[in-house]
């Protein structure tokens, strides 16, 4: 395991939670309204994939056992080059049907390293 794995799943792993914590029980309607929480939640996706593009620079044979993980770089790539035309539909729906098993994931692979 290279060196830096361990502090590429932390950094994903906590950027997840902070995204849980930010929404709680929020509904899209009040995300969508919301200009500062969208900022806050794209940032931190911003920074899941961009932790998990290096774990696969660093240590492709993890970064192989977390599923979509080119999807989530895509995400970020999109997050940052093309924020003008983001969906905001889009990153509700990751956030609701993805992140939750994205974070168990990155638990369970912070547990082994």
């Amino acid at each position: 395991m290279h060196a830096d794995t361990r502090k590429l799943l932390w950094d994903a792993h906590a950027a997840a939670e902070r995204v849980a914590r930010f929404l709680g029980s929020t509904c899209f309607d009040d995300y969508q309204r919301d200009e500062l929480l969208r900022s806050a939640v794209e940032r931190q996706l911003e920074i899941i994939g961009d932790a998990l593009s290096q774990l696969r620079r660093v240590d492709p044979e993890t970064a192989a056992r977390i599923t979509d993980l080119p999807r989530i770089v895509g995400l970020r790539n999109v997050l940052i080059h093309a924020y003008a035309t983001v969906d905001h539909r889009l990153v509700w729906g990751v956030v609701e049907s993805h992140l939750g098993a994205l974070r168990v994931r990155l638990e369970a692979m912070l547990s082994e390293a």
